[in-house]
C-alpha cells in the first residue's frame, strides 16, 4: 500500500523574499562588474606584455645570431675555446649545427635531434628558424641562422627572466584587481545606502500608515526617480485620504437619510399600536397612516436601491448587449409621465445604438427626467432631445445657482431651496456613474432666461450593432 501523495496547493505560489538587502545586492553587483572589467583589462595587459617580451627576445636573438654569423668570428675553434663562465654570464649558449645533424660543442643532448627546419638552414635552404626547448625545467628559445656552406649557427637563450617578469606582473595585477573589487564593493554599498535613503523613508511611511492609519505625506527632496516615486506615494496618500473622507461622508449622509424614513415608520407604527390600545381609530385615519407608511417604505426602498447602485464601482461586465438609446428614452418618458401627469414632455429622438446594460441606462435617464419634472413648475414643459448620441434634458425651472453647479453630481448633495422636496440627493450621482461606466460623460448648465440643461453623451453609432459582436465582447464597456 502506497502512501497518499500530498494534495497540491490551490493558492497562489509563494515567492520567498531574498534575505540580502537591496544595498548589499547593489554592492555585490558593482563588485562583480568591476571584477569583470579588471579581469578583462588584466588579461589583456598580461597577454600583450607576454607577446611583446617574447617577440623582443626572438628579434634580439636572431639579430645577434645574424651579426655573429656575418662577422665570421664564430667557428668550431672559437666555440671550443670559449670559457664556460662567459657563456653562463651571458645567459647564452652557442652551437654549430652541420648539415649531417651533428653539433658542436658536445653538451647538446637536450637540443637533439635537430628539426627539419634547422637542417634546412644548415643546408642553405632557409635563412633562419626559431623553436622552444625545455632545459632544466625552463623554456629556452633556439635561434638558428645560416653561417656558411653546410653549417648553421645556433643561439640558445633561456626565457626564465621573462617568466619571472610575467609572474611579478601577474601578482601585481591580482593585487590591484582585488583591491579594486573591494573598493568598488564598499563604494557601491555606500552609494546604495545613500541613494536608498528615500526608499527607506517611503517604507517607514508605509509602515506608519499601516500601523496608525495616519495619511501624512512625506517630504520630497531632489528631482530624480526616487523623488518621483515619493511624489507618486504622496499622491496615493492624498487619493486614499480623499477616498476615506468620501466613505466617511457617505456613511454619515446615508445614516442621516435612512434615519428620516425609519423614524417616520416607527412613529406611524407607534400610533397604530397606541390607537389599538385605546380602542382603535377611524378607517380614514388608519388609511392615512397606511398610505404614509407605504410612501415611507417606497422612499426607503428607493434610497437603499440608490445606495446599492452607487456602491457598484466596477465597470460594466455582466453581459453587455446592444440597444437603441431612443427606446430607453421612450420607456423612461412613459414611466415619468405616470408620476408627473401635469408635466408636458416634448420628446424628439433619433436612433443611436450603444452597448451596455439597459437597466442601468434606463435608471439614469429616468433620474434625469424625474429631476427635470420635480424641480420645474407642476405644469411646466420638459424638452428631451436625442441626436447623434447626445441626450439633452431641459426644464423650465428656476435653474441652479452658479455656486451650486459644481456640486450637483456629489452624493447626497441638495441645494438649500430643494431640501423640502422629496428625494435623497443621489439621482444625479447615479446618472454620472452610469454614464462614465458606459464610456460617456454628463454635464449640467443653466439656460437663459431660466431652466437647467443636462447633457449626457454616450459612444455608439446610428446603425444597429451586430449582436454577435457584442456577445463576443468580454471587456468592460
Amino acid at each position: 500500500m502506497t502512501s497518499a501523495e500530498p494534495a497540491p496547493s490551490s493558492g497562489p505560489p509563494v515567492v520567498s523574499a531574498s534575505r540580502i538587502s537591496l544595498a548589499a545586492r547593489i554592492s555585490i553587483l558593482a563588485a562583480v562588474a568591476v571584477g569583470l572589467a579588471v579581469a578583462v583589462a588584466a588579461l589583456a595587459a598580461y597577454l600583450t606584455l607576454r607577446s611583446q617580451l617574447y617577440s623582443r627576445q626572438d628579434a634580439t636573438l636572431l639579430e645577434r645570431a645574424h651579426a655573429a654569423a656575418g662577422s665570421g668570428v664564430v667557428s668550431e675553434v672559437t666555440i671550443r675555446q670559449l670559457p664556460i663562465e662567459f657563456i653562463a654570464a651571458a645567459d647564452l649558449r652557442i652551437y654549430l649545427l652541420y648539415a649531417d645533424g651533428t653539433m658542436t660543442p658536445a653538451n647538446h643532448e637536450w637540443l637533439e635531434p635537430a628539426t627539419p627546419a634547422e637542417l634546412a638552414v644548415a643546408n642553405g635552404r632557409l635563412e633562419e628558424s626559431l623553436r622552444t626547448v625545455d632545459h632544466n625545467g625552463h623554456d629556452s628559445r633556439v635561434a638558428t641562422v645560416n653561417a656558411g656552406t653546410g653549417v648553421a649557427l645556433m643561439f640558445v637563450q633561456s626565457t626564465e627572466p621573462i617568466e619571472r617578469t610575467l609572474d611579478r606582473m601577474g601578482l601585481v595585477l591580482l593585487f590591484v584587481g582585488g583591491a579594486g573589487i573591494i573598493v568598488a564593493g564598499l563604494t557601491g554599498l555606500a552609494v546604495a545606502r545613500s541613494s536608498l535613503r528615500p526608499v527607506r523613508r517611503l517604507s517607514a511611511a508605509a509602515d506608519h500608515v499601516a500601523q496608525t492609519e495616519e495619511l501624512r505625506p512625506i517630504e520630497i527632496s531632489g528631482n530624480d526617480e526616487l523623488a518621483s516615486l515619493a511624489t507618486s506615494f504622496n499622491k496615493m496618500l492624498a487619493a486614499l485620504s480623499a477616498s476615506r473622507e468620501r466613505q466617511r461622508r457617505l456613511v454619515v449622509d446615508a445614516g442621516h437619510e435612512l434615519r428620516t424614513p425609519l423614524t417616520s415608520l416607527r412613529t406611524n407604527l407607534e400610533l397604530l399600536a397606541q390607537a389599538d390600545r385605546q380602542g382603535g381609530m377611524s378607517s380614514e385615519q388608519r388609511d392615512e397612516i397606511f398610505d404614509d407608511v407605504t410612501a415611507q417604505v417606497e422612499e426607503l426602498s428607493t434610497l437603499v436601491g440608490d445606495l446599492v447602485e452607487l456602491a457598484r464601482e466596477e465597470p460594466v461586465t455582466s453581459r453587455p448587449e446592444p440597444m437603441d438609446l431612443s427606446d430607453i428614452v421612450a420607456r423612461a418618458v412613459e414611466r415619468v409621465r405616470r408620476r408627473a401627469p401635469d408635466v408636458t414632455f416634448d420628446v424628439s429622438t433619433s436612433s443611436w445604438w450603444v452597448v451596455g446594460e439597459a437597466t442601468i441606462l434606463e435608471r439614469a435617464v429616468t433620474n434625469l427626467l424625474d429631476n427635470a419634472a420635480k424641480y420645474g413648475p407642476s405644469d411646466g414643459v420638459v424638452t428631451v432631445r436625442l441626436e447623434d448620441g447626445v441626450l439633452t434634458v431641459l426644464d423650465d425651472g428656476p435653474g441652479i445657482s452658479d455656486s451650486d453647479l459644481p456640486m450637483v453630481f456629489e452624493r447626497f448633495w441638495r441645494a438649500d431651496d430643494a431640501r423640502t422636496l422629496p428625494g435623497s440627493g443621489l439621482g444625479l450621482s447615479i446618472v454620472k456613474q452610469a454614464t462614465e461606466r458606459h464610456g460617456g460623460q454628463v454635464t449640467v448648465a443653466n439656460q437663459e432666461p431660466h431652466g437647467t440643461l443636462v447633457t449626457m453623451a454616450l459612444p455608439g453609432q446610428p446603425e444597429e450593432i451586430e449582436v454577435a459582436v457584442a456577445a463576443r465582447s468580454s471587456q468592460p464597456v
